[in-house]
């Protein structure tokens, strides 16, 4: 029987960025779950680059890189001294054939079941917000109670996002 790798799914997904419209993993993260070196993981890839497609891994570029540190609120990463690669969860689970170790087979298994929760839980999400946009059309439009109720439930689904403010103080100009 398999030995079960103890990763809790917060752990996974806070290591789960969205980066040019997709989910992605970055390999510094990866190889910290797989317990090797990122620059082994980078080689390990690099061996194996026919199997990674542009659609399975990217370099981030370094707008990319410097965006990402600022929404971590990070001022650096410990001496990166390159741009890091970007994963997709179809390149994750092309890891698992390219590292050999059964720590990264089983650490790939559960990430892949992390990335599947999360699609199952945005179409979940998507369906209810469907639902409950069908079920405000069928209501009368004259009942503002009602419409405001929907208003509130929709907002709650779907909240509007707002650009991130800087955290901080602010100095105020003396007179």
């Amino acid at each position: 029987m398999a030995k079960i790798v103890t990763i809790p799914d917060e752990t996974v997904i806070s290591k789960i960025y969205l980066i040019r419209g997709q989910k992605v993993m970055l390999d510094r993260d990866l190889a910290e779950l797989y317990n090797v070196t990122t620059g082994n993981l980078n080689k390990a890839v690099k061996r194996n680059l026919l199997r990674f497609p542009d659609d399975f891994m990217f370099q981030l570029t370094e707008k990319e890189f410097k965006n990402l540190i600022f929404q971590n609120g990070t001022s650096g990463w410990g001496g990166t001294r390159k741009l890091p690669y970007a994963f997709t969860e179809q390149g994750v689970a092309m890891l698992s054939s390219v590292l050999n170790s059964e720590r990264a087979v089983l650490v790939n298994i559960h990430i892949i079941r992390v990335f599947t929760r999360m699609r199952e839980m945005l179409s979940t999400h998507k369906d209810v917000l469907l639902k409950l946009e069908q079920l405000e059309r069928k209501v009368v439009k004259q009942d503002d109670d009602i419409k405001l109720i929907f208003d509130y439930l929709k907002e709650l689904l779907s909240p509007k996002t707002e650009p991130i403010r800087k955290i901080g103080f602010k100095h105020s100009k003396e007179d």
